[in-house]
């Protein structure tokens, strides 16, 4: 059983409390609060190990709540799970792309919900596993920084350099969702002059290259990719 404070911020108090009877009932510790000030000033008296935040919150919405935590590195590292019934997929981009690690959307499964805020948390306990130039293994899939070669199952893969870095930094965080945006702003920088069309050829171009093992890199409709999380 868990022992993580989980803090669940939503304006709807039915939702509030279902999530707060499965969290407890999975073993977490659960605050809740119903606006995105009284969230902000909970989590900075109290950091929770996880927040679920619903991005429409009234008065300071779910996006500035995550945009002033990421902003603050004393709360920075806290994951945060989006909640939204929103359809557009450009509000889930930027909550990505402000640093929240991943997002369900209304109606939402509690199991799936469940398994999401796990997985944030073993990938919140295992960060900096891979430290600078050491080998990165999963699925049967090596990459070897210093060498700046790739394998998967022993088969040397003919990766180009962009593709290498793509494949690098999925690999290093795996189960997250990334948007295009972010995936070139890691292997590339801010300011390098890439569309988000050409990661998706790039993508295209790694999977028929992993050949069988393809499906490890997840498309996420409308936001981006993620590696799939080991089982």
């Amino acid at each position: 059983m868990s022992n993580e404070r989980i803090l669940v911020v939503d304006d709807e108090e039915p939702i509030r409390e279902l999530l707060r009877y499965n969290l407890e009932k999975d073993g977490f510790r659960v605050a809740c609060c119903g606006s995105g000030e009284e969230a902000i000033k909970l989590v900075r008296n109290d950091p929770p190990e996880l927040i679920l935040l619903d991005l429409m919150l009234p008065g300071t919405g779910g996006l500035d709540v995550c945009r002033t935590l990421k902003a603050n590195p004393a709360t920075a590292d806290i994951p945060i799970i989006m909640i939204t019934a929103k359809t557009e997929d450009t509000d889930v981009v930027l909550g990505l792309e402000l640093g929240a690690e991943d997002y369900v959307t209304k109606p939402f499964s509690t199991k799936v919900l469940l398994a999401r805020v796990r997985t944030a948390l073993r990938r919140k306990n295992r960060k900096a596993v891979v430290p600078e130039g050491d080998r990165i293994a999963l699925h049967g899939i090596v990459i070897d920084p210093e060498r700046h070669e790739a394998f998967s199952d022993s088969r040397e893969l003919s990766l180009s350099v962009t593709e290498f870095e793509i494949l690098s930094h999925l690999l290093k965080n795996p189960g997250r969702v990334l948007s295009r945006t972010q995936i070139i702003s890691a292997v590339k920088g801010d300011s390098y002059p890439v569309t988000e069309r050409s990661i998706d050829v790039q993508i295209l171009s790694i999977r028929k290259k992993l050949a069988e093992k393809a499906d490890v890199i997840e498309t996420v409709r409308g936001i981006g990719y993620r590696m799939r999380d080991p089982e």
